[in-house]
């Protein structure tokens, strides 16, 4: 398939067949994700695989992620990792300071998320279907202790990779002129969200699987009505961050 068309095309998949994936596929998968960019080539991250069905279980559990997690081909962990780097740090009798501060934790997460999105690509280019799941944040110190976790590590997300049983239609996006701007920041209007909100009231009425009445703005104000996730900095805190 042409590389721009499977982007396009691109849905999570939140049912997959019962099949796992070769041992073949799945160093594959992690070559891809190793051959994204990194920051300095601080390679601030690390790829957890978890196989254990008891800590699948859980970890379905903690993200409310029934279905589409254990039944996977496989199911990645993807962590903001700068443990490593305090392991250098302290070998060299080097100061941890600025392993703490926000923008080394800023680089950690755009590693990782890089590393991530290229695995997925590459999965998609094969037929595997994929599914981020946020939800693993939904309680960190239960991902912490699950995955043994030490200081200077962050659960950012998990990943589901299979072979797909089902996908959605692929949802509509933003109009291009609403994210591209040039030269400065440009503020949607009223007009642009309302036609939005119809294109996407349209798609979860039309939807072959989960069909709703919902629309963008809906979603968002659902989205967005308290905080989320409140204990994040905390358990930053805990991680050995400090900002």
């Amino acid at each position: 398939m042409d590389l721009l068309k499977q982007l396009l095309s691109h849905t999570s998949v939140r049912k997959f067949s019962h099949d796992k994936l070769s041992p073949r596929i799945k160093d594959q998968l992690l070559c891809a994700a190793q051959s994204g960019s990194s920051s300095n080539f601080v390679q601030a991250y690390s790829i957890i695989e978890v196989t254990d069905p008891q800590k699948l279980a859980a970890i379905e559990t903690v993200a409310n992620g029934f279905g589409y997690i254990k039944d996977a081909g496989a199911f990645y962990v993807f962590v903001a990792d700068l443990n490593k780097h305090a392991q250098i740090l302290t070998q060299h009798q080097q100061s941890l300071e600025a392993l703490k501060n926000e923008e080394s934790f800023i680089v950690s997460v755009v590693d990782t998320t890089i590393a991530a999105q290229t695995m997925a690509v590459y999965a998609e280019s094969i037929g595997l279907g994929i599914c981020y799941i946020g939800g693993i944040r939904n309680d960190l110190f239960k991902m912490a202790e699950l995955l043994e976790l030490p200081e200077y590590t962050f659960p950012l997300f998990g990943m589901s990779v299979g072979y797909p049983g089902k996908k959605n239609e692929v949802k509509p996006r933003l109009p291009l002129e609403d994210v591209h701007q040039t030269n400065c920041y440009q503020s949607l209007s009223a007009e642009k969200i309302a036609a939005y909100d119809q294109l996407m009231e349209d798609y979860y009425a039309g939807r072959s699987a989960n069909a709703g009445d919902a629309d963008w703005s809906r979603k968002m104000l659902a989205h967005f009505h308290e905080p989320r996730r409140t204990h994040t900095t905390e358990f930053l805190k805990k991680q050995g961050f400090e900002f």
